[in-house]
């Protein structure tokens, strides 16, 4: 009887043990599952909140994405600031030397190409007398393929900007033609106080210093085009209203609005 009392009472311990172990169990799981129902929480709010915050021109992706990603990005943005200076410092010096020092482009391919020549001339010829192999000059063939890929892409870009003048040219845009108007006033404007070499090399030195600077200040420059686009969308209200609406439109878009 006492042996029979004291399996009885080891046999409730292993069940009172194994009830501990599965209650542990199930509120490891509930706690588990109700932690994963937060995190989902969590995440569908940064997301709601990620999509509140402007960014400037609708961006959806980093900087360094917008920017193309690989190394051009790491260019722009300083990720390596030895090959980022060299690489400035280079256009520089080409600005420099064409713009400052007045040599011209030709003059210098030129001199580089009589050069060149001259020492791979002189080292073939006397690779003989001083008993050292000649240099090897490589074979340089340019791909078919990138050719007409460059092509066909600068044939897709220009006939893209051919519909876009003649849909301004149309009339069916007033807003298009009033952004090419004054995007091409700019231009003339810049183009008078400078030739092509200097607007290419500001135009380069910006995309050195604006994305990497945007990337370092971002909220604040978003906030402060957050407003700027309200009040630029309050003034464009008025200025439809009172002007632009009084503009009679051109015949396609009669046409097309009957």
């Amino acid at each position: 009887m006492e042996d029979h009392a004291g399996e009885h009472e080891k046999h409730h311990e292993t069940e009172s043990v194994i009830e501990k172990i599965t209650e542990k169990l199930h509120g490891h799981d509930s706690s588990s599952s109700s932690d994963s129902e937060d995190e989902k929480g969590i995440k569908s709010t940064a997301d709601a909140v990620k999509a509140k915050i402007y960014r400037l021109f609708g961006r959806e992706k980093p900087v360094h994405k917008v920017l193309g990603g690989g190394q051009p990005a790491d260019i722009f943005l300083w990720r390596d600031k030895k090959v980022s200076a060299g690489v400035l410092g280079v256009a520089t010096a080409i600005w420099v030397l064409f713009e400052l020092l007045e040599y011209h482009l030709l003059t210098l391919v030129a001199h580089i190409l009589i050069f060149a020549l001259a020492i791979l001339f002189l080292w073939s010829n006397a690779s003989t007398f001083i008993k050292k192999a000649p240099p090897k000059i490589p074979e340089v063939i340019v791909p078919e393929d990138i050719v007409l890929g460059v092509a066909s892409a600068l044939r897709i870009e220009l006939n893209r900007a051919l519909a876009i003048l003649r849909d301004i040219a149309c009339g069916r845009d007033l807003k298009k033609f009033l952004a090419v108007v004054a995007g091409l006033w700019v231009l003339s404007v810049v183009g008078s106080c400078c030739n092509f070499l200097t607007l290419f090399y500001i135009c380069f030195v910006l995309l050195h210093t604006v994305p990497v600077l945007y990337e370092k200040y971002e909220d604040k420059v978003d906030a402060f085009a957050e407003k700027a686009e309200a009040e630029f969308k309050k003034q464009y209200s008025v200025f439809n209203v009172k002007v632009l609406s009084k503009i009679p439109k051109g015949p396609l878009v009669d046409k097309k609005q009957a």
